[in-house]
């Protein structure tokens, strides 16, 4: 095996360790690192554990001891450059002799960037960008929030075929089935924070917990911010405010405004899940980023829409999605279309 090809198994072993269940969501990424000795064999491996735990390269390093002196650190992301709850990684790499340094991502956040050059300076080979794009997955909406300084927002709506989220008479229960559901649970999850507005707090009063994909009345370990926006007052009998995990009321109907308060809070992913009027708010503002539409096949006819007043008034005007998954959840009279879509660029 050439060392080119120890270095690209090394850095798909790396992967699995990033995506590793169970790490803590919020402002830090999923890391994977791996030790390789001069001929290839791997020396030690090493994954984040989430906040306040050690990096990867720290993890790897540790087990690795001074077996690290010559070897090549193949990493997932670019080591940091700055000391926060841990030290320096690209240091620690530095200073346990390491000769060789590949990373899949280059470190997209001002305050750890410039690992490579601190690496370069102290005499170490560096290279970037093998299997850059498949790092990029593994932390996609921490990739977009440490670019573009905001939580990456995923809007979830369940509709009919017509387009509505509720019967004239305000009964939505049918709308999403079960396997749907289920799936919703699976989707908060993987986010920071939870949001809807007060209305749909007043009208249908949701305890936006995260519960077991095989059993929706079983609550998770780990549960997500709760998220209320809207400036009309929460009665301290909604669900909402129980106590089953941590609520925050945002208090503006300005979504840039509400996203700024989570960002300072490290929620990189939020899951929208409000009514037409937050959802137009959000969607009007372009604050949506991904778009995930479970779509039952019946038709009402009238009732409440899925979306609200985007202000659009002619067809030349519409918001076009693309549609990245189409899957079929559930059958027969449980049966929804789960459609996955982002706003397409420049529309």
């Amino acid at each position: 095996m050439t060392r080119r090809d120890a270095e690209r198994a090394a850095m798909v072993r790396a992967l699995e360790l990033a995506r590793t269940p169970g790490v803590p969501l919020g402002p830090n990424p999923r890391v994977g690192c791996v030790l390789l000795d001069p001929d290839g064999t791997t020396v030690a491996e090493g994954r984040h554990r989430g906040a306040g735990t050690p990096h990867a390269e720290a993890d790897a390093l540790a087990t690795a001891g001074d077996r690290a002196r010559g070897a090549t650190a193949v990493v997932t992301l670019e080591p940091c450059n700055h000391t926060g709850r841990t030290g320096p990684c690209a240091r620690a790499l530095v200073d346990a002799g390491v000769a060789r340094v590949v990373f899949a991502q280059a470190d997209p956040t001002p305050v750890a960037a410039g690992g490579a050059e601190t690496l370069r300076a102290a005499g170490v080979d560096v290279e970037g960008g093998l299997l850059a794009d498949q790092a990029r997955a593994v932390n996609r909406a921490w990739s977009f929030a440490a670019a573009a300084g905001r939580p990456f927002v995923t809007w979830k709506l369940a509709t009919t075929l017509d387009g509505r989220s509720a019967a004239a008479d305000g009964t939505s229960r049918w709308v999403s089935s079960l396997p749907a559901r289920r799936d919703t649970h699976r989707l908060r999850a993987e986010c920071d924070a939870i949001m809807v507005g007060t209305g749909t707090v007043l009208v249908d009063d949701p305890q936006l917990t995260v519960r077991d994909e095989d059993d929706e009345n079983l609550p998770r370990e780990r549960q997500l911010l709760r998220v209320v926006m809207g400036t009309r007052e929460v009665p301290a009998t909604r669900r909402v405010l129980d106590g089953a995990a941590e609520t925050l009321v945002l208090a503006t109907r300005d979504p840039q405004q509400a996203l700024a308060a989570l960002f300072a809070r490290d929620v990189r992913h939020l899951f929208l899940e409000g009514g037409p009027t937050l959802a137009a708010a959000f969607v009007g503002a372009g604050l949506v980023d991904e778009v995930v539409a479970y779509v039952a096949p019946m038709l009402l006819g009238a009732g409440r829409s899925a979306v609200g007043d985007l202000g659009i008034g002619t067809i030349a005007d519409a918001l076009h999605l693309d549609v990245v998954d189409v899957t079929t959840l559930g059958s027969g009279a449980e049966t929804n279309l789960r459609l996955t879509m982002t706003p397409r660029k420049g529309a």
